[in-house]
């Protein structure tokens, strides 16, 4: 790069572009190449700890292959619990290591904010510059609501006399009675 009184050239956008495909084709294939290579490394495993099972015809061979195969899940199940306490006491020591950070840190205490009392209006204003002068009386933009009167409540409160409800309800008790 040419420099000339601290002034750099800057990359064109079409030359940012192809570094950029370029850096990804890069990368791509790196990455391809690192999913083969631990694909051959399972493979590889798992040619060394599981060798092709080779099943006997009689009744006391059967047995023992089933007990060579119990004695090893047992190995491998105690190697998997021994390696997962392991895991969880190093997971507990970061824990604490991370706390023990924060503590030496030390504590951020924060600002105690004022209490600031401002109309509707003058909070529109902070909020969207001088040049927008709102007013906001909230109570005129309510909508006036009329209740309206239903007939069947008129209904419920014009009961009427009482007795002529109770020979009414008489006559329902007697059909069900029937």
């Amino acid at each position: 790069m040419n420099c000339v009184s601290g002034y750099r050239k800057r990359l064109s956008a079409r030359r940012k572009h192809t570094l950029k495909s370029c850096m990804l084709v890069v990368a791509n294939t790196l990455l391809d190449t690192e999913a083969s290579a631990k694909a051959e490394e399972r493979e590889k495993f798992l040619k060394e700890k599981c060798p092709p099972l080779e099943l006997p015809y009689s009744k006391d061979e059967l047995i023992e292959l089933c007990q060579k195969l119990h004695e090893q899940i047992d190995l491998s199940e105690e190697e998997r619990y021994c390696l997962e306490f392991k895991l969880n006491m190093v997971l507990d020591e970061v824990r604490d290591l991370n706390i023990k950070i924060v503590d030496l840190r030390g504590k951020f205490k924060r600002p105690r904010l004022k209490k600031v009392r401002m109309s509707a209006d003058a909070m529109l204003k902070a909020l969207l510059g001088s040049k927008h002068t709102v007013n906001m009386d909230l109570r005129a933009n309510l909508k006036q609501v009329k209740k309206e009167v239903k007939e069947e409540d008129k209904q419920l409160r014009d009961v009427g006399d009482w007795r002529k409800n109770i020979e009414d309800k008489s006559d329902r008790k007697k059909m069900f009675d029937s």
